[in-house]
């Protein structure tokens, strides 16, 4: 019996010496706050030497026990380690003869969280004990977009709690962040802004339309502005600053309308005047959950009480004001007084109170004061209108030097009187208007000069009735001269047999991969995704990260490439090129010859990667984005050594990138610049200097435990 015991105590000997070595080489992950409450996460060890079932790592479940050896469920939470160490004692002392020598130890001390709503992997996470609200999200795999950062919920047995998240995060102070305890459950609600179904959508579109959650915070804008929404209301903020954040308003807004709703109470806001004094006693209060409303601008229509109006054959028709003394002269005379075309013989004078009166100015003129002059008062109207000529005159009767010709696509081509007071306007209201079919954009005008030759004109009808302008924008006319209304192609996406009345300097032309390559009628007030749509758009093996504008100038040529992919990304309209007619769009197809595609414009990817090869490459894209491109590393690359060769003109360098580093503390100022025409290096695991040493160092370690082992025999 005595040679039994003491062989038995030579074996605990020789253990405990083995696991004195190994705790010398591999230290205990996390050490034990002998004050500290086990929970639920907490990871134990039971060292009872020369019991194979014990000797390693015990995790305490979620109800707060650990499966122990020969007892079973043994419930620990709670306890601090030295109350769990002896109540285990007494438990394994009805089973064991001798368990002085059992010793637990806490290496790992964690929170298990339940992390539950707007998060990617939701479920039970189990962080360090020193861990936060964040390191919970990040373990759940981070945040979904349209998760509502100011209304987290922290829900013990004993309460619920609502804090701010983004408060947090524009402070980086973690008073903001309630302490974790296990078996807690974090839950990220979703924005209201993401409505009731469930879609996928980006950053940009959601701030684009408001960033506020909760009514009580925050304000409505809409109308005239360019991103209606409900947005946050901050301290201080008062309604430019609201503006402001809506985008600003649009070029159609009424901003001296602008409608302020406050409860019951809708207040006028006059921007414009504020704009003029800078008082800021103008600016209506701001207070949660207001509405501002910026209405379109409406025709300005005068009027009043000493307003008269005049209307008909006179130069200058509108609404005049009234002063005391003005009679009916004067009131014409302002008007410009009648045209040629007026019919002065048969004046109406619509007063106020609902009376027609007439008068006879030719008469007037001839018989004097004879002919009484009407009295006109504020509130009438003088109509002066168009004489009427029954017999219409041949062209004999009207020479060369008082006519005008218009030809092409009006309702009565033909030759008409011109006088020097009229316009291109009166000429065209003369011939009923353009037809249907007339391509209004592209009017001519025919010149005869002096000197016997005729000078053409180009005018843009279309964009002039559309954006409006100057009188003296319109092309001065004379007698003599021809205006020519050209006929539309009839169908704009299948204009073949128009070509050759269609003129080149009004074409563009598409070829490659769209629904229908062509030549095609095109004019400046049109853009890059007019034509593209009349071509039918790109087709299913279009390459529309590749394609090619050639600019046509008359003595010379620019070259373009468009990623069209990125504007779809990013909406914007700058990244579009400005085509004009004469220039040319080449659409490629997908999977052309990579000899094709210069080696300034890809990047090189060779290693220990999935898919090496030759990628293209934009300054939106990183390392990351490459990776990703070929498959990502495989299980042997060593990603502590990644290497990039930055190449250029003048010199050719390379830097490393510790990619396991960059993934535990992600920083993305620390990824390393990438251009076109560079080539990203992962090496293999093979050829790292580390596992060589390590090879070394794990077998100098396999000996000093074996001679260990024999001294203490």
């Amino acid at each position: 019996m005595f040679s039994r015991c003491l062989q038995l105590n030579k074996f605990h000997a020789v253990y405990l010496a083995a696991l004195i070595l190994l705790a010398c080489v591999f230290p205990a992950s996390a050490e034990a706050d002998e004050n500290r409450a086990l929970q639920a996460g907490d990871v134990l060890y039971i060292a009872f030497p020369g019991e194979d079932l014990f000797n390693k790592n015990f995790v305490i479940d979620v109800d707060g026990k650990i499966d122990v050896p020969e007892i079973g469920l043994f419930a620990i939470a709670g306890q601090d380690i030295e109350s769990a160490q002896n109540r285990l004692r007494d438990l394994l002392s009805l089973m064991f003869v001798d368990v002085s020598s059992v010793v637990l130890n806490q290496r790992e001390a964690n929170v298990m969280v339940n992390v539950m709503g707007y998060v990617r992997e939701p479920g039970l996470v189990t962080i360090p004990s020193r861990g936060n609200v964040q390191t919970a999200i990040e373990a759940a795999g981070g945040l979904i977009p349209g998760a509502q950062l100011d209304r987290f919920q922290l829900r013990s047995e004993a309460e619920t709690l609502h804090f701010s998240y983004k408060a947090y995060l524009d402070s980086g102070d973690p008073a903001f962040l309630p302490e974790l305890s296990s078996m807690d459950t974090l839950f990220i609600p979703a924005s209201p802004l993401t409505g009731n179904v469930q879609i996928d959508f980006d950053a940009a579109t959601l701030s684009a339309g408001g960033d506020a959650g909760d009514k009580e915070s925050s304000f409505r804008i809409f109308g005239e502005v360019k991103s209606a929404g409900r947005y946050a209301l901050k301290p201080d903020m008062n309604i430019i600053d609201a503006i402001m954040r809506a985008g600003g308003v649009t070029r159609y807004a009424g901003v001296d309308q602008i409608k302020v709703i406050a409860g019951n109470e809708p207040i006028t806001f006059n921007l414009m005047q504020y704009l003029e004094t800078g008082s800021r006693d103008q600016l209506p209060p701001l207070s949660p959950n207001i509405t501002i409303f910026v209405p379109i601008q409406e025709e300005e229509i005068k009027t009043g009480a000493n307003v008269v109006y005049i209307m008909g054959e006179v130069f200058k028709p509108g609404a005049f004001e009234s002063k005391p003394g003005a009679g009916f002269l004067d009131i014409l005379a302002n008007a410009g007084g009648p045209t040629r075309f007026a019919d002065s013989r048969q004046i109406r004078i619509l007063h106020s109170s609902g009376e027609v009166s007439a008068f006879d100015l030719v008469a007037f003129t001839e018989n004097g004061v004879s002919e009484a002059v009407p009295q006109v008062v504020p509130g009438d109207a003088i109509f002066v209108p168009e004489k009427t000529d029954l017999n219409e005159p041949s062209w004999l009767k009207t020479p060369p030097d008082r006519a005008i010709h218009i030809i092409g696509q009006v309702y009565n081509p033909g030759r008409y009187e011109w006088s020097g007071e009229m316009s291109m306007m009166d000429l065209l209201s003369h011939a009923e208007g353009p037809t249907a079919k007339a391509d209004i954009a592209n009017l001519r005008i025919l010149s005869p000069q002096p000197d016997g030759t005729v000078k053409s004109i180009d005018f843009n009808l279309d964009k002039f009735i559309r954006q409006g302008g100057l009188t003296s924008d319109l092309p001065q006319l004379k007698a003599g001269d021809t205006i020519v209304v050209p006929e539309l192609p009839q169908d704009p996406s299948d204009n073949k047999g128009n070509w050759v009345r269609q003129a080149k300097e009004d074409s563009i032309y598409i070829f490659g991969q769209v629904g229908s390559p062509g030549r095609y009628m095109f004019n400046r007030d049109m853009s890059f995704l007019d034509i593209l749509s009349a071509a039918d758009g790109p087709n299913e093996t279009a390459d529309i990260h590749n394609i090619r504008i050639v600019h046509r100038y008359e003595n010379h040529t620019e070259y373009r490439e468009l990623n069209l992919s990125d504007y779809f990304q990013t909406g914007d309209e700058l990244m579009l090129p400005d085509v004009r007619p004469g220039d040319a769009i080449y659409v490629p197809a997908m999977e052309s010859n990579w000899l094709d595609k210069p080696r300034d414009s890809v990047v090189k990817v060779m290693g220990a990667v999935q898919k090496p090869g030759r990628y293209d490459f934009n300054d939106s894209m990183t390392l990351l984005d490459l990776l990703a491109e070929a498959g990502g590393p495989t299980d042997g690359a060593f990603l502590k050594k990644i290497v990039v060769v930055n190449s250029s003109r003048l010199e050719t360098r390379s830097v490393s990138f510790n990619l396991i580093k960059f993934l535990k503390n992600p920083d993305p100022t620390e990824l390393p610049v990438l251009r076109a025409g560079d080539t990203l290096f992962i090496p293999d695991r093979t050829q790292s200097a580390w596992s060589k040493t390590m090879e070394g160092v794990r077998d100098s370690l396999s000996v000093l435990s074996v001679l260990a082992i024999v001294g203490a025999l």
